[in-house]
Parts: structure tokens; C-alpha cells; sequence
């Protein structure tokens, strides 16, 4: 019987039974708050949010009754009181700014309001975290940036400094950011991707009890492929190509699409990106590489995807493998010796015969400018005396004479016997 009261009063009755019911809860807890003295609590939040860099403005915002006469910003962890104000023109709520979050402005902060004698209660707890007080993490993918739906992914936070916990969050903090206590490079398993796990990563270091973070690192963007039909992928003018040449990978999709990724097999750099500025049929991308060297060479593939949707890719196209035939001395001019390291040994063995020949030259002179010297000496011994007194060095000086001159005489010389 009662239940089929209860089911005749279910629709239009329950509705405003359950919005009295509720209304009367409201309103006896609002009544025990006034009879007990104290006010019901405050909301709290920061803007533009709880995660702001070292340098940047941030306001705390404290909400309370309309009535209120003043407003009082505590900051929980450093136990005292941070601020008071009083609201301006009946405003509800009231805001506190810093004009440079350091790390004496972060922490945990709560705010109450009283109105006449009474007090509210405290608010739900608010943690202000700073980044950018140490120096960024890196952070990187296993078993890569680019993971088929349904497969496994690990990101890898790996810090030099002595972190004691590290967060990680995606696309600019709109996830809870996770945490890992007392690892260097600590492991955050995704488990397998789905296309929620698309998106930009960062990642932070920190230290217990502070609400102060490094700066984020690089950002690492995680493309979920399996999501369309995949494209094709064509060399022209062919998959073997000469050292210096120029190639052009085409990736054409059958499906509607305006973004065009490729990447190569084990290269550490982010696959190419490509945006169609004309969205008609055919859809195709065209990825220039010129000129070609041996770094080039390797297994291909492309992907197709919509720029509304950037994180998530097609299937990938069939390998292509592309080959860089010959070198790069191939490419220089039949000669002998060429190149940088050729022409600086040239240059040195020019260096070199210069330099003997110039000290040839130099020992040549002396010996000449020695050799006529002496040959003066003699001829003014000669001339200065008929009869020389020193018949001995008279003697020396026609053997010298005569060695030197060969054809004259002992009389045309001057010299006597």
C-alpha cells in the first residue's frame, strides 16, 4: 500500500518534496551556523590559477556574505596572518594581489570574513604553486613521441638536479598534475593510449613540503596514429638518389585532410609537419629534401590528420626506403688532391720550400760579402806599402790572391816572390 503511494506521489510530487527537503536542510544548517556564532565558510581560488611562473601577477580571491566587514588572508603553512581587507561597495568578495609570485608567495593559503562580532569558518585549503625556481627537467617518450592506439606509453621526467618529487601535466596543467616522490628519473606509465592521451606533456621538478617547482620542460607532444585510413607515401623521382640531390616524398590520402606529418625510423626529431592551404581534392603533401646527404637514408613513413584534431594521426603509410647513393667526394672534381685538408698541406710545402730557398739565399750573400772583404784587405796591403814589412803576410795575401783570381800573375798582382 505504501509503495503505491509512493509510486502515485513519484513525477510532479517528489520534485517539490525533495526541493523543500532540501531547502529545509539548507536552511536548519544555516540556522545552527548564525545559533552557534559562527558563519558559514568562505569559497577561495587564484587567479588566472593555483600554478603561476616566478615574476607573474597572481590574485587571490576570497568570497563571502554579502554583509561581511572585512576579509582576512591567511597563509596556513607560514602560520600567521597575511592580509586584511575590507570589501568595497557591499562587494561579496574581496582580492588579494601579488604583483611577483616568488617563493615566499607560494604556499598554502586559507581566508575567513566576519560580519559584526562573528566569524566564518575557515576556507577549503588553496595551494599556490611557483614554477620557474629551478632549473627545467627534460622529459621524453618510450617507446616514442609517436604510439599506435592501444599501445603501452611511458613518459621518463630525467633531472641532473636533486628533485624530490616530480608532476607531470598535459596541455597547460588541464589535468591533475601526478607525482612521484624520491625518484631521479622517474616513470609515469600511461598505460596503453587511447585518443584522451594525445596532447602536449611537461613535465617539473620539486622538494618536499614547498610548493616551489622548476621550470616546465621542453614540451613533448604525444601523437596517437590508428585513427584514420593511412595515406601513401612516393619518392620522386625515385627512391635511390645521388649524393647532393634533391627528392620529393609525396603522402596523398584518399580521406579529407589539411595536415601532413613525416617522420623517419629511429631519427630523435620531431616528425615534419606540413599544413594544406588548399583543402581540395587531391589531398597531398609534397616534403622536399635538398640536397641530400647520408644522414637521409632510412625507412619513411607518412600520416595524414585534421588540424581540429592535431594529436591524432591516420594509420602510417607503408615504409619507403630511401637511399643516398655515392659520397660526398664523389661529388667534387677529378683532381689529385682537393678539399680543405689537401690545399692547407700544399700551402704548407710551399711554406717550406720558400723558407730554404730564402735561407740558401741568405748563407750565399754572407759567404760573398766575407769572401770580398778579405780581398780588399789585401789589395790595401798592397797598395799602402812597396816592400812590405811583413813578408810573411805578404806571402798569405798573394796565395789568397791567386786562389781566388787563378789567371794573374805574381807581378801583375803585385805580389813578390
Amino acid at each position: 500500500m505504501s509503495s503505491a503511494r509512493l509510486g502515485t506521489m513519484g513525477g510532479g510530487a517528489t520534485l517539490p518534496t525533495v526541493t523543500a527537503l532540501l531547502s529545509l536542510g539548507l536552511c536548519w544548517d544555516l540556522w545552527g551556523h548564525i545559533q552557534a556564532g559562527v558563519l558559514p565558510k568562505s569559497s577561495i581560488w587564484a587567479d588566472p590559477g593555483p600554478t603561476v611562473t616566478k615574476g607573474s601577477p597572481v590574485t587571490i580571491w576570497c568570497q563571502g556574505s554579502q554583509w561581511a566587514d572585512v576579509y582576512r588572508l591567511y597563509k596556513r603553512d607560514a602560520s600567521r596572518l597575511w592580509e586584511t581587507k575590507t570589501p568595497q561597495d557591499s562587494s561579496n568578495m574581496v582580492g588579494f594581489f601579488f604583483k611577483h609570485s616568488s617563493s615566499d608567495t607560494a604556499g598554502l593559503y586559507q581566508c575567513a570574513y566576519r560580519r559584526g562580532t562573528r566569524w566564518s569558518e575557515w576556507s577549503h585549503p588553496l595551494p599556490l604553486a611557483v614554477t620557474g625556481m629551478y632549473r627545467e627537467p627534460s622529459l621524453s617518450a618510450r617507446p616514442g613521441s609517436l604510439v599506435l592506439w592501444g599501445e603501452n606509453l611511458t613518459l621518463q621526467c630525467h633531472s641532473e638536479a636533486s628533485f624530490d618529487r616530480f608532476a607531470l601535466t598535459k596541455d597547460k596543467g588541464l589535468i591533475t598534475p601526478l607525482r612521484l616522490e624520491g625518484q631521479r628519473s622517474p616513470d609515469f606509465p600511461l598505460g596503453r593510449v587511447n585518443h584522451s592521451h594525445g596532447g602536449s606533456y611537461r613535465c617539473y621538478g620539486g622538494h618536499y613540503h614547498s610548493y616551489t617547482w622548476s621550470a616546465p620542460s621542453a614540451p613533448l607532444d604525444i601523437l596517437i596514429t590508428g585513427m584514420y585510413k593511412k595515406p601513401s607515401l612516393s619518392a620522386h623521382p625515385g627512391a635511390s638518389v645521388p649524393w647532393g640531390g634533391n627528392v620529393t616524398l609525396q603522402c596523398s590520402s584518399e580521406t579529407w585532410s589539411d595536415t601532413f606529418l613525416l617522420s623517419r625510423e629511429g631519427s630523435l626529431s620531431p616528425p615534419q609537419h606540413l599544413r594544406l592551404q588548399d583543402t581540395a581534392a587531391p589531398f597531398q603533401a609534397n616534403f622536399t629534401l635538398s640536397p641530400v646527404t647520408s644522414a637521409n637514408n632510412g625507412t619513411y613513413r607518412c600520416y595524414s590528420s585534421l588540424s581540429t584534431s592535431p594529436y591524432l594521426l591516420s594509420q602510417p603509410s607503408d615504409p619507403l626506403e630511401l637511399l643516398i647513393s655515392g659520397s660526398s667526394e664523389d661529388r667534387l672534381p677529378p683532381t689529385a688532391e682537393s678539399g680543405p685538408q689537401t690545399g692547407l698541406k700544399s700551402y704548407l710545402n710551399v711554406l717550406i720550400g720558400v723558407s730554404v730557398a730564402f735561407i740558401l739565399l741568405l748563407l750565399l750573400l754572407l759567404f760573398l760579402l766575407i769572401r770580398h772583404q778579405r780581398q780588399d784587405r789585401c789589395m790595401k796591403l798592397v797598395a799602402a806599402t812597396s816592400v812590405p814589412k811583413d813578408r810573411g803576410q805578404q806571402k798569405r795575401c798573394c796565395r789568397e790572391r791567386h786562389r781566388a783570381g787563378g789567371q794573374q800573375t805574381a807581378g801583375q798582382s803585385g805580389c813578390r816572390t
